[in-house]
């Protein structure tokens, strides 16, 4: 960077009184604060950012007789009388008139002093609040405003902004009334012609607009202001993540440039060529391999879209290279199943391959891990224990995660130690197809590969949707499908998040099964030994049995192509994009296949939508987005590992299309400003300061 840039040593002196205490705002005090920070405000930066989530519509009317309980209204009454609680619990009552019509204030717990000060005999108060009747007799219960004649009314639409505590919505408007005075002066940070394009105001004209909205159609996120401030979050998660890539790309790799030699003996001996998007993913990763920076790119891929084949084609570019490669799975059936699926495939490349779990021990560990220091074994397949410290590689090039979600960042850092000089490419996948903007969002600092076809002799699954109620059918129709040799899976419900409770409800299953079907039923969780588990496993594939239950210990990676039949009891309990997962368990052969989704009535609405999705469409992609939409973004991805910005105004299920805006935005900035040295520059480190990006803060700092 620009050797005369001015560096980020602490946070703009403008934003300064944005950053201090909630307690410097006025009517805050330690219990306030305290209700505050229970829904993430600490200071006056996080109140602006903080937007009503609702709205009130207030009438103002001149007569009583113009209200149409129950109706909220705004409207200047005179007091008449005062009446007293008749016993005890019993509310004051303050009678109030307009000059022709009654009405009664009512207030329950209220002191006499209170009420006597509020409302003296003859005073014009302004009231607003919910007219409604009782007793023939119309009245308001605790108004929302009283205000002497004379004073600013209360606005015809008033926001509502989010609670907690014992903070109520005077309190938090008034926070905000002073928090947003705090505001400095601040330069454009977006592209001008973007903000001109989109209708946009200036920051703190939009941040203004949406803490007074003027109806319910301001509270979208189509709405001009709110949009805007989206895009400021969006633009400066973007650009972080933007830097991070900049900052990677400059590390140093390991070059690895395959001759193709054997990859071109894998792909003769295949029944049939790859997709072109397969082609295009192993050409993506090709050059990024062969590129002195180090690869970090992601491989996308839908059920079957052949993520095994375009993984094992990229291992073998660093065994081309005169290197290793290495891939981590999370669970020992779906490492050992990709060594079994490999397998073939080594051979046709004349290479060795081996597999590393947990449960090899003694000889036979050791063995391997000689072998792989002093490079005979060219790609290693394993579980975490491919991390442990006693695994040395001769010279490893690339590693693979699959399924990364179920990897920490620590173990994904720990497979990246295991190059001898420097850290191997890394390539991650995942089977869960990812919307658009979650992908942004989570990955933004990689590089993205997507496989969007299926391999020919995919076959489609039929799918079913079926009340648990016709059990009995389904039986008769698996009975006759296993007399001609078909075999199915049999998923148990997923009762709630505990494997304890699905186990239960999966033995429970197993054993009716087999009183039915005797000895061809098998039984998988995640709790068995892992010799049992394996032999179900080979049991099931050999053809030995015919009906595997099990959990969603199956859900990713399992490949029996000779399984037709999928069947998934209480389906209205999982995600659609665990549904997805479970049924691209079938359709792997020739064979035309089947996926029963069996659902308990009543069926909620969100559930009969969620199946008839199921039921309409395969493409992975459209489901994905479907779940965003129902769901939301923390339970697509799954919460606790999304890794997933926390956003306090933008909205990824309703503005992916901003995200990716913002994406382009930052791209096409850094490579007119890399220093962020001009006007519009100095401005985006405020932005960075403000979103509290520290560190895209630092990475500038640091150059």
């Amino acid at each position: 960077m620009a050797g005369d840039r001015p560096a980020v040593t602490g946070r703009p002196t403008a934003l300064f009184p944005l950053f201090g205490t909630l307690e410097s705002l006025p009517g805050i005090g330690p219990k306030a604060a305290e209700a505050f920070s229970q829904m993430g405000v600490a200071r006056p930066r996080d109140l602006i950012l903080t937007l009503p989530h609702s709205g009130v519509t207030r009438r103002r009317i001149n007569h009583l007789a113009e209200a149409s309980p129950p109706e909220i209204v705004t409207i200047l009454l005179s007091v008449s009388r005062l009446s007293p609680p008749s016993a005890k619990g019993r509310p004051w009552r303050v009678h109030c008139s307009d000059g022709s019509d009654e009405l009664q204030l009512v207030f329950f717990h209220a002191r006499k002093e209170w009420i006597e000060a509020q409302f003296p005999i003859g005073a014009r108060r302004m009231v607003s609040g919910k007219v409604e009747l009782f007793d023939g007799i119309r009245q308001i219960v605790h108004p929302d405003h009283v205000l002497a004649e004379g004073a600013t009314p209360p606005p015809d639409f008033e926001p509502v902004y989010p609670l907690s505590g014992r903070l109520t919505q005077g309190v938090v408007q008034k926070a905000v009334r002073a928090a947003m005075s705090r505001l400095p002066e601040v330069s454009e940070w977006i592209d001008p012609m973007l903000c001109t394009r989109q209708g946009w105001a200036g920051w703190a004209d939009a941040l203004d607009a949406a803490h007074h909205p003027g109806g319910m159609q301001n509270l979208s996120a189509t709405d001009p202001a709110r949009a805007r401030l989206a895009y400021d979050e969006l633009f400066a998660h973007q650009l972080t993540l933007a830097l991070l890539r900049r900052d990677r790309r400059r590390q140093a790799g390991i070059v690895s440039a395959g001759d193709g030699s054997l990859r071109a003996r894998v792909l003769a001996g295949l029944p049939w060529p790859p997709t072109g998007a397969q082609t295009r993913a192993v050409k993506e990763i090709a050059a990024d391999m062969a590129a002195p920076r180090r690869m970090n790119r992601l491989l996308q891929g839908d059920v079957g879209a052949g993520k095994t084949l375009v993984a094992f084609l990229s291992l073998l570019i660093a065994v081309e290279a005169g290197g290793q490669g290495v891939m981590m799975a999370p669970t020992e059936i779906l490492a050992r199943q990709h060594f079994r699926a490999l397998e073939p495939l080594a051979a046709l490349a004349g290479i060795r391959l081996e597999v590393l779990t947990g449960r090899d021990k003694g000889d036979a560990r050791s063995n391997i891990l000689t072998d792989l220091a002093e490079g005979r074994i060219q790609i290693l397949v394993g579980t975490h224990a491919v991390i442990q410290k006693t695994v040395a590689f001769n010279d490893l090039r690339l590693a693979i995660i699959d399924e990364q979600h179920r990897f920490g960042v620590n173990q994904r850092m720990e497979l990246g130690t295991k190059g001898t000089h420097l850290p191997p490419d890394m390539l991650v996948m995942t089977a869960t197809p990812i919307p658009r903007s979650l992908a942004l969002a989570q990955f933004g600092d990689m590089d993205l590969s997507v496989l969007d076809e299926k391999p020919a002799g995919r076959q489609p699954v039929r799918t079913t949707v079926t009340a648990d109620s016709r059990m009995g059918e389904v039986l008769d129709h698996l009975d006759r499908a296993l007399q001609g040799g078909a075999r199915a899976y049999w998923v148990c419900p997923l009762v709630e998040e505990s494997e304890a409770v699905d186990l239960t409800a999966s033995e429970a299953r197993f054993k009716e099964l087999r009183a039915r079907f005797g000895a061809q039923v098998r039984l998988v969780h995640g709790q068995m030994p892992p010799d049992e588990r394996d032999a179900a496993m080979a049991d099931f594939a050999a053809g030995r049995a015919g009906i595997l239950v099990a959990t969603t210990v199956i859900e990713v990676g399992v490949d029996v192509p000779e399984a037709t039949i999928m069947v998934i009891e209480r389906a209205e309990n999982f995600g659609l994009a665990q549904l997805h997962q479970l049924r691209g368990r079938v359709g792997r052969g020739s064979k035309a296949s089947s996926c029963v989704l069996m659902y308990h009535e009543p069926l909620s609405e969100t559930g009969r939508r969620r199946l008839s999705i199921l039921r309409e469409t395969e493409d992975g992609f459209r489901i994905a987005e479907e779940d965003l939409a129902m769901r939301g973004a923390g339970d697509v991805i799954g919460t606790a590992q999304s890794g997933l910005p926390r956003f306090r105004i933008a909205d990824l299920e309703r503005q992916g299309a901003l995200m990716a805006l913002a994406r382009k935005d930052a791209q096409a900035f850094l490579e007119r400003d890399p220093d962020m040295a001009s006007e519009r520059g100095r401005a985006v480190r405020l932005l960075l300061w403000l979103m509290e990006q520290d560190r895209a803060i630092r990475m500038i700092t640091a150059g």
